[in-house]
């Protein structure tokens, strides 16, 4: 008998794979609302009941973050993402509009492929595994090398949990022959939907190549802008809580802190106080040296890992109450890794003279990476935020609250996901936090509700038109006083259309033969300027 070799065998579980969850998902396609909401409801419960487990196994395979933080992740990817989602309409009529006679219909995509990251291995199979089930769809699993462990047994448990429920079997599965030769067989099939993917640069770039439609996330290089109305103790305390939970591995957490000049000595004494560490030039130097490799990609030695640890392996020792360490920065590029996408709880620092010049910088932080991703303002200025929200090239701008836990919307109301979309500016499909609407296609019924002969009708004329008939002088342009149509800033200093003399103005008001041509004189000159 003729054993295949491991690359092949690793295809032909992949093939096989997608031919189950074809044949799963379209029983499950004629499922009722009800019936795949009680299926997700028992996956979140089953998993949930598991969290503590897989986060300590995660913990001890991949090395990265603490177990602790991880066990919330898992709770968060299942309880409370099945609490967002559990009372979305996904399946058959969505929306049926009497008035407009416009019928919604969901239609499931099919079969999903879904990448999993090595930082966030068990928690993000949770969560693919609710959403695409809540959308009616199958979900096939190929996860990090890393994480193998972890990633099979948390695929285990919601696999479980779905033919317990009643689910088709096939309809959630994964890979256990991990090799890059089954991922990409499973990206390139026909009979794949969609590819879900949440990873390194490399494995999403190779997505979106594949042909396959994809949705994913993309690198965060998220600044936090402490403006001088902040409340800066909770600032420093909500930057650093999110810089050490998981040790830094969700893509949201800050990466760099821009503060207004006048109010950094208050950030500095409290940042000191809430266990930051400030490098020095030589320590600065040392540790950025391990933080990239030599191509200019993330070290994943350091990914994770405690501000104790990285000043070890960079050679010196700072205090042991040390949470987080920060280097003053003045410049951004793509070989500074202040400037980058740092996974651990190591955080640049600039120092801005205004709240303008902040804003120069967050933009300078986000060209050079995580375009369309996060950033987080402390402040309690409305018009600053309204400013930020209108400029900056990010899809989730966040306010007075952790970034790590506000993106992935635990701290807000955004929708709770671990895949956030990054947009066309990102180089993504959709800026969205990704959830069950995201995988679906929207079926649209129209009911006809003109015919030919009523387009050939002519259009009716706008009860609304100007009258041609009117004087020059009601043109709010000419008019004095509080009823003047308001100029927009560009104009402030053109006088062409300035008030009219108090004569012309009674004028306006009393045209007649014998002082008509005076006026139209006057008003002609002041044009003519």
């Amino acid at each position: 008998m003729t054993t295949l070799d491991p690359d092949l065998q690793s295809i032909q579980q992949a093939r096989n794979l997608i031919n189950n969850a074809k044949q799963a998902q379209k029983i499950f396609a004629g499922y009722s609302q009800e019936k795949i909401d009680d299926i997700i409801k028992q996956i979140a419960q089953y998993a949930a009941q598991h969290a503590e487990e897989l986060a300590k196994l995660a913990h001890e395979e991949t090395g990265f973050g603490n177990w602790q933080d991880k066990v919330l992740k898992n709770i968060f990817a299942s309880e409370h993402v099945y609490s967002h989602i559990k009372t979305i309409k996904t399946v058959g009529i969505l929306r049926d509009d009497r008035e407009t006679k416009v019928m919604d219909v969901g239609v499931p995509l099919g079969v999903i492929t879904a990448l999993v990251p090595s930082t966030n291995p068990t928690s993000t199979i949770f969560y693919k595994t609710l959403i695409a089930l809540k959308a009616g769809n199958a979900i096939i699993f190929s996860p990090h090398p890393n994480a193998r462990q972890c990633s099979q047994r948390a695929i285990e448990v919601v696999k479980h949990a779905a033919l317990q429920a009643g689910a088709p079997a096939g309809i959630v599965d994964g890979l256990t022959q991990l090799t890059l030769d089954a991922t990409k067989t499973l990206m390139h099939s026909k009979d794949v939907a969609l590819i879900l993917a949440t990873g390194g640069e490399g494995m999403v770039r190779a997505a979106y190549s594949s042909g396959t439609p994809t949705i994913s996330g993309g690198p965060g290089n998220g600044p936090a802008f402490i403006e001088r109305s902040a409340d800066v103790k909770q600032a420093v305390g909500d930057i650093i809580t999110s810089k050490t939970f998981d040790n830094g591995v969700i893509c949201a957490s800050e990466q760099s802190i821009i503060v207004e000049k006048c109010i950094y000595q208050d950030v500095h004494r409290e940042l000191l106080a809430q266990g930051a560490y400030f490098l020095n030039d030589d320590e600065a130097r040392r540790l950025a040296n391990i933080l990239l490799r030599p191509n200019g990609m993330i070290n994943p030695e350091i990914v994770g890992k405690t501000a104790i640890y990285l000043s070890e392996r960079a050679g010196f020792n700072v205090p042991p109450n040390t949470r987080v360490l920060i280097a003053l920065q003045d410049s951004v590029s793509r070989s500074n890794p202040y400037a980058r996408e740092k996974l651990c709880p190591v955080l640049g620092l600039y120092i801005e003279e205004d709240w303008m010049h902040a804003c120069d910088r967050v933009v300078e932080l986000l060209t050079n990476e995580g375009l369309g991703h996060t950033l987080v303002i402390h402040t309690q200025n409305q018009q600053v935020i309204r400013e930020f929200a209108l400029q900056k090239p990010v899809h989730r701008i966040l306010i007075n609250t952790p970034a790590a836990l506000g993106g992935i919307g635990a701290t807000t109301n955004l929708i709770p996901a671990l895949t956030l979309g990054c947009g066309a500016v990102g180089g993504g499909s959709t800026s969205d936090n990704v959830g069950p609407l995201n995988l679906i296609n929207i079926r649209k019924v129209g009911y006809g509700v003109r015919s030919i002969d009523d387009l050939r009708q002519p259009a009716r004329q706008s009860s609304s038109q100007p009258d041609h008939n009117t004087s020059i002088f009601a043109d709010s342009r000419f008019q004095q006083g509080p009823q003047a149509a308001a100029q927009p800033p560009c104009a402030q200093a053109d006088d062409r259309f300035g008030a009219v003399s108090p004569s012309a103005a009674q004028a306006a008001n009393d045209i007649n033969e014998e002082n008509v041509e005076h006026i139209i004189k006057a008003v002609l000159g002041r044009m003519s300027r």
